[in-house]
């Protein structure tokens, strides 16, 4: 064999051997973004879970001391200390504000991580219009739910924050049972019209290189065989998720 003819054979495989070393490296690499980005989420989901097992507490707490407040405000009333007794009343009534702000969908989970984007997104002047309740029993993760409806969440305030400040943005949820089937909606305002990236891809308004929150979802949703549709018009974009019960 001459060395021209070495050569010749052996160039094809080191270039095979390269791309496949490239291809290993990608996907190494791919994988151990999307591992940390997982592990990410799940510590903010149990900060959020234990934020609002707070909220739980304070309403159970809130309950037990009913009957000391009654007895306060009788006392404060028969002394004639009105200042006293207005001033009380407004204590018990941002106590109670807070309260009523809290989401409850029947899931404690799942109410850590809306309660928490809700706050958010009421930080943004954005209309919100959202309504949820699920099954005490899911064949779904709770985890994964939550990981599923944190990202839509986001992509929602990433798509009102795109508009910066040309009109009133709105994010309308809904969750609930619909045909045997966990019905998850998320209706929100976006710029004109987003880029497709093929059937229900669209590129996030903050680029290319963070499209991360768009496959988790559909990767959670092909994990339980669900179904996924996203709709997109001038002005608001729309997504729909089924995943079974």
């Amino acid at each position: 064999m001459t060395l021209l003819t070495f050569v010749l054979t052996i160039i094809p495989i080191v270039l095979i051997l390269v791309l496949l070393v490239a291809i290993l490296v990608h996907r190494i690499t791919l994988h151990s973004v999307e591992k940390r980005l997982d592990n990410y989420q799940k510590d903010l989901l149990s900060k959020h879970y234990d934020e609002v097992q707070n909220i739980y507490q304070k309403m159970r707490g809130w309950r037990h001391d009913y009957h000391n407040h009654i007895q306060t405000m009788k006392a404060h009333l028969v002394l004639n200390q009105m200042d006293e007794l207005q001033n009380y009343l407004d204590m018990l009534d941002n106590d109670l504000e807070t309260v009523d702000t809290v989401m409850k969908t029947g899931n404690v989970k799942l109410d850590a991580i809306l309660n928490s984007k809700l706050s958010l997104i009421a930080n943004e002047n954005i209309k919100v219009n959202a309504k949820a309740q699920v099954p005490s029993v899911l064949s779904v993760s709770e985890v994964d739910l939550c990981i599923i409806i944190g990202n839509m969440l986001d992509n929602a305030l990433e798509s009102c924050r795109a508009l910066h400040g040309k009109e009133l943005p709105f994010i309308r949820i809904y969750i609930g049972v619909f045909k045997k089937q966990l019905y998850l909606s998320i209706t929100n305002s976006a710029p004109d019209k987003l880029k497709r990236m093929g059937t229900g891809r669209y590129l996030t308004t903050k680029g290319n290189g963070h499209g991360f929150g768009l496959k988790r979802i559909d990767g959670l949703v092909k994990k339980y065989d669900g179904y996924i549709n996203r709709q997109n018009e001038p002005g608001v974009f729309a997504t729909e998720i089924m995943l079974p019960l």
